[in-house]
């Protein structure tokens, strides 16, 4: 499974850092990705890494901003979120599976992004 942690309230131009802990699986064997999801939109992939080669893939939307890391003795995923604007209000999943499909210019019209499975996610509220 995948637990997320460490959303909260934070001010326009802040930082916060998302953990993602996994458990029941072998951690080094899959991408972890995390995604999200704001009121009335569509889910979006923001980042991905490959644990066994270090490989990380972001969204345009958040490219030079956040960064994906890994504590691979710990099963932990992170997201460190700087310079947040009112628009990254969201809630953030992670989950486990190929980042070429996590992150992508075309999300999946039915909704299925074909990873194997999610975390419950934890929210970040942005103010202005």
């Amino acid at each position: 499974q995948l637990v997320e942690s460490g959303g909260g309230v934070v001010q326009a131009g802040g930082s916060l850092r998302l953990s993602c802990a996994g458990s029941g699986f072998t951690f080094g064997s899959y991408s972890i990705a995390w995604f999200r999801q704001a009121p009335g939109k569509q889910r979006e992939g923001v980042a991905c890494m490959d644990i066994s080669d270090g490989s990380r893939r972001y969204a345009d939307s958040v490219k030079g901003r956040f960064s994906i890391s890994t504590d691979s003795a710990k099963n932990i995923v992170y997201l460190q979120m700087n310079n947040l604007k009112p628009e990254d209000t969201a809630v953030y999943h992670c989950a486990a599976g190929p980042c070429i499909l996590a992150i992508t210019t075309t999300p999946p019209p039915d909704g299925y992004w074909g990873m194997d499975f999610w975390g419950k996610g934890t929210g970040v509220t942005v103010s202005s």
